[in-house]
């Protein structure tokens, strides 16, 4: 029996990056699933079963390179990379702490960075690969009380687009994924912390023009796109899925 090309994503416990080893796993892929939550993991090794393919779960911080390497090492090389862990704070620029600043950078630029530089010599070596990155919106336009979110998924986007530029003539593909705003665990938290949830709810949904937020899975399918053999002309490209968000 030939071998499952596999996919290794990131952030896969919950959101879109559950939804995306999902999505993958029916795509005909292993899934190589890291994350800090184990328990999480465990739903998505579940879920990735039922959907007809075969997960390893890796309860790690993604920062951590020693572990990452060993991850790496213990699974063999991914056809597909998605990074998608990622955190967010809410406040403007000067009620952002230092320490605030270093985690969302740390987590959501600076760990896509290490990463890539993980799996980019072994695609290399295996033949070529696909790599996306989960952008936002938020890193094309301005968003309120995001500074740190917004200059970290802006580097997210720019880092994507100089890895195809580098790679592109050596059979690697790699784009940033651009939501809007996403149904997630982390919007739930948003809303259960916000002073009056259901008009923070409201106000999220009419940001899209179609009046509601997206889904993980609609993302996951726009990821599922990109790394198929339909979206090989795609490179380098901060793939916007945002309802509309940005066009007006």
């Amino acid at each position: 029996m030939t071998a499952k090309p596999l996919a290794f994503v990131t952030g896969a416990a919950s959101g879109i990056g559950f939804a995306t080893a999902v999505r993958l796993a029916r795509a005909g892929y292993d899934i190589t699933a890291a994350d800090v939550d184990a328990v999480g993991l465990q739903r998505t090794a579940h879920a990735v079963g039922e959907a007809g393919g075969t997960a390893t779960t890796h309860a790690f911080d993604i920062r951590d390179d020693t572990a990452l390497t060993g991850v790496l090492d213990a699974t063999g090389t991914p056809a597909v990379l998605a990074n998608i862990a990622g955190v967010g704070v809410a406040a403007p620029l000067a009620d952002t702490s230092t320490e605030d600043w270093d985690r969302v950078i740390s987590i959501n630029l600076t760990a896509v960075f290490t990463t890539c530089r993980a799996v980019i010599p072994r695609m290399l070596a295996a033949g070529g690969g696909n790599i996306v990155n989960v952008g936002s919106v938020a890193g094309l336009v301005g968003v309120g009380n995001r500074a740190a979110y917004c200059a970290s998924k802006g580097g997210v986007i720019a880092l994507t687009r100089s890895i195809a530029a580098d790679y592109a003539a050596k059979g690697i593909r790699a784009n940033a994924i651009c939501p809007g705003t996403v149904a997630s665990e982390w919007i739930g938290k948003i809303l259960a912390d916000a002073p009056d949830p259901e008009a923070t709810r409201r106000a999220m949904e009419a940001r899209q023009l179609d009046g509601r937020m997206g889904s993980p899975e609609e993302v996951a399918a726009g990821i599922a796109f990109l790394v198929s053999d339909d979206g090989r002309f795609v490179n380098g490209t901060a793939f916007v899925m945002d309802g509309g968000m940005t066009a007006v």
